[in-house]
């Protein structure tokens, strides 16, 4: 599998640039774009032993609060940081158990447009009340595509980056480079 040179760059800085301390592992970072998130994950509270799945779910949100309020600010001029270097916002979401909640992330109109037999289709989804407007119906065919093709997207994200690089070597490629 190719490595992103962009993903590998936003990767090491991050990891140079967070405290020590906020995350038991390097945190996943993914990007388009318009954003950086950085999702990092917590230690799991210590429970009694006997603990419920409710009373480990409750523990995990609650420390994802709590890291959520304390690291407020410092992630705040880590954000201004990454967003002068990297020309994009970055949002923030944590990890504890089985719990993730993502907090400051953005939502990005984006522009299309449809055909009849596609806005029926939003529609419906509309009316049988999945979606309460056509926007939020497209957001919801948008996800379902994702969570039910992840393998297939992540095959032609590689393949792209792999587009990306014979495109940084081909033809051209060395007359931009000065000759001593």
């Amino acid at each position: 599998m190719k490595r992103d040179p962009f993903a590998a760059e936003l990767l090491a800085w991050f990891v140079g640039r967070l405290p020590e301390g906020w995350f038991v592992e390097p945190p996943e970072i993914t990007y388009d774009r318009d954003e950086i998130l950085v999702i990092g994950r917590l230690p799991e509270p210590v429970l009694p032993e006997g603990a419920s799945q409710e009373e480990r779910h409750a523990a995990c949100v609650a420390r994802i609060q709590r890291f959520r309020e304390e690291t407020r600010g410092q992630r705040m001029r880590i954000a201004s940081e990454a967003e002068y270097r990297f020309g994009r916002k970055v949002s923030w979401g944590a990890t504890c158990g089985p719990v993730q909640q993502l907090f400051t992330v953005l939502s990005v109109p984006v522009m299309t447009r449809l055909r009849l037999a596609e806005r029926q289709v939003l529609d419906t989804l509309v009316e049988a009340g999945v979606a309460r407007s056509r926007s939020e119906a497209l957001a919801w065919c948008v996800r379902l595509v994702g969570r039910h093709e992840a393998d297939w997207l992540e095959e032609l994200r590689q393949a792209l980056i792999r587009v990306q690089e014979l495109r940084q070597s081909g033809p051209g490629a060395e007359s931009t480079k000065r000759e001593p």
